[in-house]
Protein backbone atom coordinates (compact mmCIF):
# COMPACT_ATOMS: atom_id res chain seq x y z
CA UNK A 1 0.00 0.00 0.00
CA UNK A 2 1.30 3.54 -0.52
CA UNK A 3 2.92 4.63 2.63
CA UNK A 4 1.68 8.45 1.54
CA UNK A 5 -2.16 6.89 0.84
CA UNK A 6 -1.27 5.20 4.64
CA UNK A 7 -0.64 9.02 6.00
CA UNK A 8 -3.47 10.52 4.32
CA UNK A 9 -6.29 8.06 5.84
CA UNK A 10 -4.45 8.45 9.39
CA UNK A 11 -4.43 12.56 8.90
CA UNK A 12 -8.26 11.65 8.29
CA UNK A 13 -8.85 9.92 11.38
CA UNK A 14 -7.11 12.02 13.60
CA UNK A 15 -8.62 14.93 12.15
CA UNK A 16 -12.19 13.62 13.14
CA UNK A 17 -10.81 12.74 16.66
CA UNK A 18 -9.95 16.47 17.07
CA UNK A 19 -13.01 17.75 15.48
CA UNK A 20 -14.86 15.50 18.55
CA UNK A 21 -12.68 17.13 20.70
CA UNK A 22 -13.41 20.63 19.27
CA UNK A 23 -17.42 20.38 19.32
CA UNK A 24 -17.21 18.97 23.02
CA UNK A 25 -15.19 22.06 24.13
CA UNK A 26 -17.37 24.39 22.34
CA UNK A 27 -19.40 25.72 25.34
CA UNK A 28 -16.19 26.21 27.64
CA UNK A 29 -14.48 27.55 24.53
CA UNK A 30 -17.21 30.17 24.46
CA UNK A 31 -16.79 30.68 28.21
CA UNK A 32 -13.74 31.42 28.10
CA UNK A 33 -13.99 34.10 25.57
CA UNK A 34 -15.87 36.15 27.62
CA UNK A 35 -13.14 35.35 30.10
CA UNK A 36 -14.71 32.79 32.36
CA UNK A 37 -13.98 28.89 32.46
CA UNK A 38 -16.80 27.02 32.03
CA UNK A 39 -17.85 25.22 35.63
CA UNK A 40 -19.37 22.50 34.27
CA UNK A 41 -16.54 20.92 32.78
CA UNK A 42 -15.02 18.26 35.18
CA UNK A 43 -11.26 19.59 34.25
CA UNK A 44 -12.46 22.63 36.04
CA UNK A 45 -10.88 22.65 39.53
CA UNK A 46 -13.77 24.11 41.11
CA UNK A 47 -16.23 20.92 39.60
CA UNK A 48 -15.59 18.41 42.29
CA UNK A 49 -15.74 20.54 45.91
CA UNK A 50 -19.23 21.88 44.31
CA UNK A 51 -20.62 18.66 43.36
CA UNK A 52 -19.64 17.13 47.01
CA UNK A 53 -20.97 20.84 48.75
CA UNK A 54 -24.03 21.10 46.43
CA UNK A 55 -24.61 17.05 47.51
CA UNK A 56 -24.40 17.54 51.03
CA UNK A 57 -26.65 20.48 51.03
CA UNK A 58 -29.53 18.42 49.19
CA UNK A 59 -28.68 15.30 51.48
CA UNK A 60 -29.15 17.59 54.89
CA UNK A 61 -31.87 19.86 53.14
CA UNK A 62 -33.98 16.68 51.68
CA UNK A 63 -33.59 15.07 55.24
CA UNK A 64 -33.88 17.71 57.56
CA UNK A 65 -37.14 19.73 56.44
CA UNK A 66 -38.81 16.55 55.67
CA UNK A 67 -38.44 16.07 59.92
CA UNK A 68 -39.22 19.26 60.18
CA UNK A 69 -42.40 19.14 58.43
CA UNK A 70 -43.29 16.48 60.56
CA UNK A 71 -42.57 18.11 63.93
CA UNK A 72 -44.72 21.39 62.88
CA UNK A 73 -47.59 18.78 62.05
CA UNK A 74 -47.01 16.50 65.08
CA UNK A 75 -47.11 19.92 67.33
CA UNK A 76 -50.75 20.24 66.07
CA UNK A 77 -49.21 22.77 63.25
CA UNK A 78 -51.95 22.77 60.28
CA UNK A 79 -51.53 25.72 58.03
CA UNK A 80 -50.98 24.37 54.09
CA UNK A 81 -50.40 28.10 53.34
CA UNK A 82 -47.58 27.97 56.13
CA UNK A 83 -45.96 24.97 54.97
CA UNK A 84 -46.27 26.22 51.31
CA UNK A 85 -44.39 29.54 52.48
CA UNK A 86 -41.71 27.98 53.86
CA UNK A 87 -40.70 26.39 51.42
CA UNK A 88 -39.33 29.27 49.00
CA UNK A 89 -39.37 31.73 51.78
CA UNK A 90 -35.38 31.41 52.04
CA UNK A 91 -34.37 33.18 49.57
CA UNK A 92 -32.38 35.71 50.59
CA UNK A 93 -29.86 33.29 52.14
CA UNK A 94 -28.81 33.13 48.12
CA UNK A 95 -27.44 36.60 48.73
CA UNK A 96 -24.18 35.05 50.12
CA UNK A 97 -22.88 32.36 47.55
CA UNK A 98 -24.09 35.50 45.35
CA UNK A 99 -22.23 38.44 46.41
CA UNK A 100 -20.01 37.13 49.20
CA UNK A 101 -17.55 35.72 47.17
CA UNK A 102 -17.32 38.87 44.78
CA UNK A 103 -17.01 41.31 48.04
CA UNK A 104 -14.53 38.99 49.89
CA UNK A 105 -11.95 37.64 46.72
CA UNK A 106 -12.24 41.68 45.60
CA UNK A 107 -10.09 40.45 42.24
CA UNK A 108 -10.52 41.62 38.59
CA UNK A 109 -11.37 38.13 37.19
CA UNK A 110 -13.50 37.94 39.99
CA UNK A 111 -17.05 38.18 37.79
CA UNK A 112 -19.46 40.73 39.40
CA UNK A 113 -22.98 39.52 40.00
CA UNK A 114 -25.54 39.63 37.28
CA UNK A 115 -22.71 39.89 35.03
CA UNK A 116 -24.27 38.26 31.27
CA UNK A 117 -27.57 37.80 33.46
CA UNK A 118 -29.95 38.28 30.30
CA UNK A 119 -33.33 39.46 29.89
CA UNK A 120 -34.60 35.69 28.77
CA UNK A 121 -32.72 34.38 31.64
CA UNK A 122 -34.57 36.93 33.64
CA UNK A 123 -38.13 35.72 32.18
CA UNK A 124 -37.57 31.87 32.28
CA UNK A 125 -36.42 31.97 36.31
CA UNK A 126 -39.60 34.23 36.60
CA UNK A 127 -41.48 31.69 34.35
CA UNK A 128 -40.05 28.76 36.94
CA UNK A 129 -40.59 29.73 39.80
CA UNK A 130 -43.87 30.50 39.26
CA UNK A 131 -44.17 26.81 38.26
CA UNK A 132 -42.09 25.71 41.37
CA UNK A 133 -44.67 27.79 43.76
CA UNK A 134 -47.47 25.93 42.29
CA UNK A 135 -45.30 22.37 43.30
CA UNK A 136 -44.74 23.08 46.60
CA UNK A 137 -48.46 24.15 47.16
CA UNK A 138 -49.85 20.72 45.87
CA UNK A 139 -46.65 19.33 48.35
CA UNK A 140 -47.85 20.85 51.43
CA UNK A 141 -51.42 19.79 50.18
CA UNK A 142 -50.37 16.39 49.73
CA UNK A 143 -48.52 16.09 52.90
CA UNK A 144 -51.37 17.46 54.71
CA UNK A 145 -54.19 14.77 53.43
CA UNK A 146 -51.52 11.35 52.91
CA UNK A 147 -49.33 9.38 55.43
CA UNK A 148 -45.59 9.79 54.64
CA UNK A 149 -45.04 6.45 52.79
CA UNK A 150 -48.03 6.77 50.64
CA UNK A 151 -46.89 10.50 49.58
CA UNK A 152 -43.58 9.45 49.06
CA UNK A 153 -44.22 6.77 47.05
CA UNK A 154 -46.22 9.43 44.77
CA UNK A 155 -43.49 11.68 44.62
CA UNK A 156 -41.03 8.97 43.80
CA UNK A 157 -43.49 8.79 40.37
CA UNK A 158 -41.19 11.59 39.38
CA UNK A 159 -38.58 9.80 38.50
CA UNK A 160 -39.88 7.84 35.78
CA UNK A 161 -41.65 10.70 34.55
CA UNK A 162 -37.92 12.61 34.91
CA UNK A 163 -36.52 10.07 32.96
CA UNK A 164 -39.06 10.18 29.85
CA UNK A 165 -38.97 14.26 29.97
CA UNK A 166 -35.44 14.51 30.63
CA UNK A 167 -35.29 12.17 27.09
CA UNK A 168 -37.99 14.44 25.17
CA UNK A 169 -36.76 18.19 26.64
CA UNK A 170 -32.56 17.41 26.73
CA UNK A 171 -31.90 14.16 24.83
CA UNK A 172 -30.76 12.08 27.95
CA UNK A 173 -29.61 8.94 26.99
CA UNK A 174 -31.26 6.28 28.50
CA UNK A 175 -28.87 3.63 29.71
CA UNK A 176 -28.60 0.38 31.70
CA UNK A 177 -26.64 2.41 34.96
CA UNK A 178 -29.92 5.19 34.69
CA UNK A 179 -32.88 3.04 33.80
CA UNK A 180 -31.41 0.13 36.81
CA UNK A 181 -31.53 2.85 39.75
CA UNK A 182 -34.90 4.40 38.01
CA UNK A 183 -36.78 0.82 38.57
CA UNK A 184 -34.79 0.28 41.94
CA UNK A 185 -35.76 3.44 43.78
CA UNK A 186 -39.50 2.45 42.09
CA UNK A 187 -39.69 -0.67 43.64
CA UNK A 188 -38.18 0.72 47.09
CA UNK A 189 -41.11 3.16 47.31
CA UNK A 190 -43.51 0.64 46.07
CA UNK A 191 -42.13 -1.77 48.89
CA UNK A 192 -42.51 1.29 51.31
CA UNK A 193 -46.30 1.68 50.31
CA UNK A 194 -46.91 -1.57 51.16
CA UNK A 195 -46.48 -0.59 55.17
CA UNK A 196 -48.90 2.51 54.55
CA UNK A 197 -52.73 1.58 55.41
CA UNK A 198 -51.31 1.39 59.65
CA UNK A 199 -50.40 4.84 58.65
CA UNK A 200 -53.45 6.34 57.07
CA UNK A 201 -54.85 9.48 59.00
CA UNK A 202 -58.13 8.56 61.18
CA UNK A 203 -60.88 10.03 60.22
CA UNK A 204 -59.62 11.02 56.96
CA UNK A 205 -62.63 10.92 54.03
CA UNK A 206 -62.62 9.86 50.96
CA UNK A 207 -62.84 13.20 49.28
CA UNK A 208 -59.53 14.55 51.17
CA UNK A 209 -57.81 11.76 50.78
CA UNK A 210 -58.28 11.76 46.56
CA UNK A 211 -57.34 15.55 46.81
CA UNK A 212 -54.22 14.61 48.67
CA UNK A 213 -53.61 11.74 46.28
CA UNK A 214 -54.27 13.99 43.17
CA UNK A 215 -52.09 17.06 44.43
CA UNK A 216 -48.91 15.01 45.13
CA UNK A 217 -49.36 13.27 41.88
CA UNK A 218 -49.55 16.79 40.12
CA UNK A 219 -46.69 18.15 42.12
CA UNK A 220 -44.60 14.83 41.24
CA UNK A 221 -45.25 15.81 37.61
CA UNK A 222 -44.38 19.17 37.95
CA UNK A 223 -41.03 18.81 39.82
CA UNK A 224 -40.12 15.93 36.57
CA UNK A 225 -40.82 19.02 33.69
CA UNK A 226 -39.37 21.27 36.28
CA UNK A 227 -35.82 20.05 36.42
CA UNK A 228 -35.33 18.81 32.44
CA UNK A 229 -36.37 22.36 32.01
CA UNK A 230 -34.12 23.85 34.47
CA UNK A 231 -31.14 21.65 32.99
CA UNK A 232 -32.30 22.91 29.26
CA UNK A 233 -31.77 26.56 30.54
CA UNK A 234 -28.32 25.77 32.31
CA UNK A 235 -27.23 25.22 29.23
CA UNK A 236 -26.64 28.79 28.82
CA UNK A 237 -24.70 28.98 32.17
CA UNK A 238 -21.58 28.88 32.65
CA UNK A 239 -20.81 29.16 36.24
CA UNK A 240 -22.05 28.01 39.82
CA UNK A 241 -22.85 31.88 40.83
CA UNK A 242 -25.08 32.69 37.95
CA UNK A 243 -26.91 29.32 38.92
CA UNK A 244 -27.55 31.36 42.35
CA UNK A 245 -28.95 34.01 40.45
CA UNK A 246 -31.65 32.46 39.27
CA UNK A 247 -32.69 30.60 41.53
CA UNK A 248 -32.81 34.19 43.73
CA UNK A 249 -35.23 35.08 40.73
CA UNK A 250 -37.00 31.50 40.41
CA UNK A 251 -37.63 31.60 44.77
CA UNK A 252 -38.65 35.16 44.20
CA UNK A 253 -41.39 34.49 42.15
CA UNK A 254 -42.58 31.65 44.35
CA UNK A 255 -42.27 33.45 47.27
CA UNK A 256 -44.64 35.92 45.86
CA UNK A 257 -47.20 33.59 44.68
CA UNK A 258 -47.28 32.15 48.12
CA UNK A 259 -47.58 35.61 49.87
CA UNK A 260 -50.70 36.57 47.41
CA UNK A 261 -52.25 33.22 48.85
CA UNK A 262 -51.63 33.44 52.39
CA UNK A 263 -52.37 37.24 52.03
CA UNK A 264 -55.89 35.94 50.72
CA UNK A 265 -56.53 32.70 52.89
CA UNK A 266 -55.26 34.54 56.03
CA UNK A 267 -51.99 32.64 56.39
CA UNK A 268 -50.42 34.97 58.42
CA UNK A 269 -53.08 35.58 60.89
CA UNK A 270 -53.08 31.68 60.97
CA UNK A 271 -49.28 31.51 61.52
CA UNK A 272 -50.38 34.08 64.79
CA UNK A 273 -52.74 31.96 66.22
CA UNK A 274 -50.34 28.84 65.49
CA UNK A 275 -48.04 30.13 67.89
CA UNK A 276 -50.31 31.17 70.51
CA UNK A 277 -52.87 28.65 70.87
CA UNK A 278 -52.27 25.54 68.94
CA UNK A 279 -48.51 24.84 68.89
CA UNK A 280 -47.85 22.68 72.01
CA UNK A 281 -44.10 23.40 72.37
CA UNK A 282 -45.01 27.42 72.62
CA UNK A 283 -44.49 30.09 71.08
CA UNK A 284 -40.74 30.48 71.00
CA UNK A 285 -40.10 26.91 70.09
CA UNK A 286 -43.15 27.75 67.18
CA UNK A 287 -40.80 30.41 65.13
CA UNK A 288 -37.30 28.62 65.52
CA UNK A 289 -39.37 25.93 63.56
CA UNK A 290 -40.23 27.92 60.94
CA UNK A 291 -36.93 29.59 60.70
CA UNK A 292 -34.83 26.35 60.64
CA UNK A 293 -37.67 24.86 57.88
CA UNK A 294 -37.24 27.96 55.77
CA UNK A 295 -33.17 27.14 56.31
CA UNK A 296 -33.43 23.59 55.08
CA UNK A 297 -36.00 24.14 51.95
CA UNK A 298 -33.01 26.14 50.80
CA UNK A 299 -30.61 23.82 51.39
CA UNK A 300 -32.67 21.33 49.42
CA UNK A 301 -33.47 23.50 46.19
CA UNK A 302 -29.72 24.90 46.21
CA UNK A 303 -28.44 21.39 46.04
CA UNK A 304 -31.07 20.25 43.40
CA UNK A 305 -29.85 23.13 41.59
CA UNK A 306 -26.70 22.91 41.37
CA UNK A 307 -26.81 18.80 41.39
CA UNK A 308 -28.56 19.58 38.05
CA UNK A 309 -26.44 22.03 36.87
CA UNK A 310 -23.48 20.08 37.56
CA UNK A 311 -24.60 17.06 36.36
CA UNK A 312 -27.80 16.33 34.95
CA UNK A 313 -32.02 16.69 36.13
CA UNK A 314 -31.77 12.65 35.74
CA UNK A 315 -29.04 12.82 38.50
CA UNK A 316 -31.47 15.29 40.39
CA UNK A 317 -33.85 13.15 40.69
CA UNK A 318 -32.12 10.10 41.43
CA UNK A 319 -30.77 11.89 44.11
CA UNK A 320 -34.42 13.34 45.56
CA UNK A 321 -35.78 10.05 44.81
CA UNK A 322 -33.01 8.30 47.06
CA UNK A 323 -33.64 10.63 49.77
CA UNK A 324 -37.13 10.36 49.60
CA UNK A 325 -36.19 6.75 51.27
CA UNK A 326 -33.66 8.25 53.16
CA UNK A 327 -36.26 10.04 55.47
CA UNK A 328 -37.55 6.77 56.66
CA UNK A 329 -34.14 6.09 58.32
CA UNK A 330 -34.54 9.51 59.63
CA UNK A 331 -38.27 8.97 60.95
CA UNK A 332 -36.75 6.10 62.33
CA UNK A 333 -33.94 7.66 64.96
CA UNK A 334 -36.03 10.66 65.49
CA UNK A 335 -39.88 9.51 66.31
CA UNK A 336 -38.33 6.33 66.32
CA UNK A 337 -41.01 5.00 63.83
CA UNK A 338 -41.21 1.29 63.22
CA UNK A 339 -38.75 -0.07 61.21
CA UNK A 340 -39.88 -3.54 60.21
CA UNK A 341 -38.69 -6.03 57.24
CA UNK A 342 -40.61 -3.97 54.31
CA UNK A 343 -38.85 -0.69 55.55
CA UNK A 344 -35.42 -2.94 55.86
CA UNK A 345 -35.80 -4.25 52.23
CA UNK A 346 -36.83 -0.55 50.64
CA UNK A 347 -34.12 0.68 52.44
CA UNK A 348 -31.51 -1.94 50.93
CA UNK A 349 -33.34 -1.21 47.74
CA UNK A 350 -32.39 2.62 47.72
CA UNK A 351 -28.78 2.30 48.79
CA UNK A 352 -28.27 -0.26 45.63
CA UNK A 353 -29.95 1.41 43.23
CA UNK A 354 -28.24 5.00 44.43
CA UNK A 355 -25.27 3.22 44.50
CA UNK A 356 -25.09 1.67 41.24
CA UNK A 357 -25.97 4.90 39.46
CA UNK A 358 -22.92 6.63 41.58
CA UNK A 359 -20.78 3.37 40.02
CA UNK A 360 -22.04 4.44 36.45
CA UNK A 361 -21.14 8.01 36.90
CA UNK A 362 -17.80 6.64 37.95
CA UNK A 363 -17.52 4.62 34.78
CA UNK A 364 -18.32 7.36 32.51
CA UNK A 365 -15.67 9.83 34.50
CA UNK A 366 -13.48 7.78 33.57
CA UNK A 367 -14.11 6.58 29.96
CA UNK A 368 -14.20 10.68 29.48
CA UNK A 369 -10.76 10.69 30.94
CA UNK A 370 -9.61 8.52 29.02
CA UNK A 371 -11.08 9.68 25.56
CA UNK A 372 -9.35 12.94 26.21
CA UNK A 373 -5.97 11.00 26.82
CA UNK A 374 -6.37 9.08 23.35
CA UNK A 375 -6.74 12.99 21.88
CA UNK A 376 -4.11 14.68 23.12
CA UNK A 377 -2.49 11.15 21.76
CA UNK A 378 -3.91 11.24 18.36
CA UNK A 379 -3.36 14.99 17.96
CA UNK A 380 0.21 14.43 19.26
CA UNK A 381 0.64 11.70 16.38
CA UNK A 382 -1.14 14.12 13.55
CA UNK A 383 1.80 16.36 14.43
CA UNK A 384 4.41 13.82 14.12
CA UNK A 385 3.10 12.98 11.08
CA UNK A 386 3.04 16.74 9.31
CA UNK A 387 6.88 16.84 10.38
CA UNK A 388 7.62 13.14 8.27
CA UNK A 389 5.50 14.31 5.42
CA UNK A 390 7.62 17.65 5.43
CA UNK A 391 11.19 15.55 5.58
CA UNK A 392 10.18 13.40 2.93
CA UNK A 393 8.91 15.55 0.60
CA UNK A 394 11.89 17.91 1.76
CA UNK A 395 14.26 14.54 0.70
CA UNK A 396 12.24 13.95 -2.64
CA UNK A 397 13.21 17.20 -4.06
Amino acid sequence: MNPIKEDTIDIESIDDHKKEREESQQHENESSSMGHADEKSMNNKRYMPLLVINYLLLFIGSISSSLLSKYYFIHNGSSKWVLTWVQCAGFPLLIIPIFIPYYLLNSTNTRKPFTDFTFKMFLASIFVGIMLGFNNLLISWGVAYLPVSTSSLLLSSQLVFNLILSAIIVKQKITFSNLNCVILLTLSSIILALNSSSERPKGLTQKYYFIGFFCTIGAGLLFALYLPVVEKIYKKVYCYEMVMEMQFIMEIAATLLATIGMLFDGGFHDMKEESEKFFDKGNRVYWVTIFVTVVTWQFCFMGTAGMVFLTSSITGGICMTALLSMNVLGGVLVYRDSFGGLKAVSTFLCIWGFCSYVYGMYVKMLEEKGRRVNMERNESSMELIGVMRRSRGATAS
